[in-house]
């Protein structure tokens, strides 16, 4: 089937894409936000084709999938003339957990009965509140970067982006704590306000997490770190807050998850110290993350979901 997304998360994006169908991306000349078109950092399929604006007019999707609030309310109709849910089938995938005062926190397609909201995570399902709108859960997956571990250099891994203006939602404000332990390797967009690596190529970036003794993930409130998974593929130990859905990804013996920092530190520095037992639960992580986040298991939930929501009839 042809399915209309709008690329907005590079590595979610690169997993959906590695299935059977054909995937339109909007394109606008300024690779903006609402028009990044083919991803030029990630090897995508040839199956993924761009579209301007005026093209998608033309263009007969059997599914659209949205991310965005204003996707939903104004971009998917004002670009191909088509509301979504009424006119095209429709998904919308939620890749966030909520933000503010999480009890009063409605989703944009809360009771809309004509959109299937898809929640990669089951926290975001818990949180959310989605009034009457039909709900699922399909948990990321992952395209194998290989077990590309060798811990050889004593540091942490962290992986962040925009760490300064994200603040204590990515932990940033604990830094400091945790380099007491070792130093830290911050890589991310906007790492190098802070003195990291920004500017590591993604065709490097795995290879270089890989080096490193450990990955320390000091986020407090997101979904679930996409760079989580990748580190536990390569088979790194993960240390981290027990924190959102950390807890279901990283089970015990593949790392260290608690809500006290001291035991977090403590447990950096007990995987600087011990290498083997690091390379021991690194390879357990990576077993972990193959198991429950593997790309066959993605994209087969995917295509279930795909199949079941074409076969809707639109309530035009």
């Amino acid at each position: 089937m042809r399915i209309l997304l709008w690329h907005v998360h590079g590595s979610w994006t690169t997993a959906f894409v590695q299935g059977e169908h054909e995937y339109v991306v909007p394109v606008l000349p300024d690779r903006g936000p609402d028009g990044r078109g083919r991803a030029q950092t990630w090897d995508w399929p040839a199956s993924v084709t761009e579209a301007t604006p005026d093209e998608l007019r033309d263009t007969e999707f059997d599914v659209v999938l949205l991310q965005r609030p204003h996707e939903l309310d104004q971009l998917c109709e004002e670009w191909t003339g088509r509301r979504p849910g009424a006119d095209v089938p429709c998904v919308y995938v939620e890749h966030n957990a909520p933000q503010g005062r999480i009890t009063e926190m409605r989703h944009p397609a809360a009771d809309r009965e004509d959109v299937l909201i898809a929640h990669v995570t089951h926290f975001n399902d818990l949180f959310w509140d989605c009034g009457g709108a039909p709900t699922t859960v399909i948990e990321h997956g992952i395209v194998d970067p290989g077990h590309r571990y060798t811990g050889e250099l004593p540091h942490q891994a962290v992986v962040i982006n925009e760490a300064r203006r994200r603040g204590r939602v990515t932990g940033t404000d604990l830094l400091p704590r945790f380099e007491t332990a070792a130093p830290i390797d911050l890589f991310g967009m906007g790492a190098g306000e802070l003195g990291g690596f920004e500017d590591v190529p993604q065709s490097e970036m795995h290879g270089e997490l890989g080096r490193r003794r450990v990955y320390t993930h000091p986020i407090r409130w997101t979904s679930l770190g996409l760079s989580l998974l990748e580190a536990m593929h390569l088979g790194m130990p993960v240390v981290g807050l027990a924190t959102t859905e950390a807890i279901e990804a990283v089970p015990a013996g593949a790392g260290v998850l608690s809500t006290d920092v001291d035991v977090l530190v403590d447990a950096v520095r007990s995987y600087v110290q011990d290498p083997e037992r690091a390379a021991e639960d690194g390879r357990r992580a990576r077993e972990a993350a193959l198991g429950r986040y593997g790309l066959e298991r993605f994209l087969g939930d995917w295509d279930r979901t795909l199949r079941e929501v074409a076969a809707r009839e639109v309530t035009a």
